[in-house]
């Protein structure tokens, strides 16, 4: 027979209770809808400044830097992340949701759900653009550049993803967990990796930024490269996890991919409002 559990600290006790209860809010059905809408808004953000970025330019010749494209979608993730991050886990990101279902992180059950918000939510924004900005969606998608394989841009893509969710993984972890600062570490690997690789093939990294403007154009000539590329390296990067730190599906982690929407916001539907 086992020797008694020594007390907890309180700070560490209330600390395991506020995980408890998250993820027992995460898992009520009733809080789904937020999650879900919570992943279209994001998307449709980021969506909006990513593909905005090179239709505003088609509008507007040379009025947006080929930094000011790259950095701008970056800075929208910080901001998405800090603002909606834990009432979803902000992954705006099918890569991302995947990878964190196969590190035990996040239910598979949500991952179809996150995965269609995230294409509606892209796809509205690239309607909006069109309706808005008057040129063709085609400028705001990405596409290897001239000269440039499909082969070869999704290598790029597939070792740029490895990367983007490698960080992600990396900060949600229950060991090197750095909270909201983590939302710092994705832009900034955002960022850099859009500086050198964006004139390659877009950098995207995302299979949902790159579908909404290409399903608005109607040309799907390329997207294989950013479907591919950013789901093979989601995956490898879940195995660099597991080499680098273990299993998955520690409390830390599971709340920044299921978010910590708490349930004071059932509870104030309970008591009238009050």
């Amino acid at each position: 027979m086992s020797p008694p559990r020594a007390p907890l600290p309180d700070a560490l006790a209330r600390w395991e209770r506020e995980v408890t209860e998250r993820i027992e809010n995460f898992r009520d059905p009733r809080q789904e809808w937020r999650r879900l809408f919570s992943e279209f808004l994001g998307t449709f953000f980021l969506v909006l400044v990513a593909a905005g970025a090179g239709m505003v330019n088609a509008a507007v010749p040379g009025s947006v830097s080929l930094a000011a494209a790259v950095v701008a979608p970056a800075l929208m993730v910080m901001a998405v992340i800090l603002f909606m991050g834990k009432v979803s886990g902000a992954h705006l990101n099918p890569a991302v949701s995947v990878a964190f279902a196969l590190r035990g992180d996040f239910p598979w059950r949500r991952v179809p759900g996150y995965v269609v918000v995230q294409l509606v939510g892209a796809t509205g924004a690239a309607l909006f653009l069109r309706a808005v900005v008057k040129v063709s969606s085609a400028y705001g998608s990405n596409y290897p550049t001239h000269g440039f394989s499909g082969p070869s841009a999704m290598w790029i893509e597939f070792v740029l993803t490895l990367g983007l969710v490698s960080v992600i993984l990396g900060t949600a972890s229950g060991a090197q967990n750095v909270g909201l600062l983590g939302a710092f570490a994705v832009g900034g690997y955002i960022a850099l990796a859009g500086l050198w690789a964006g004139p390659l093939s877009g950098a995207s990294m995302n299979p949902a930024r790159t579908f909404g403007p290409d399903l608005v154009a109607g040309n799907f000539s390329d997207y294989w490269v950013y479907a591919v590329g950013p789901v093979a390296g989601a995956i490898v990067a879940v195995g660099v996890a597991y080499v680098l730190r273990g299993r998955g599906g520690d409390p830390t982690a599971v709340a920044a991919a299921e978010g910590t929407l708490i349930a004071e916001i059932e509870n104030t539907h309970d008591d009238g409002g009050a």
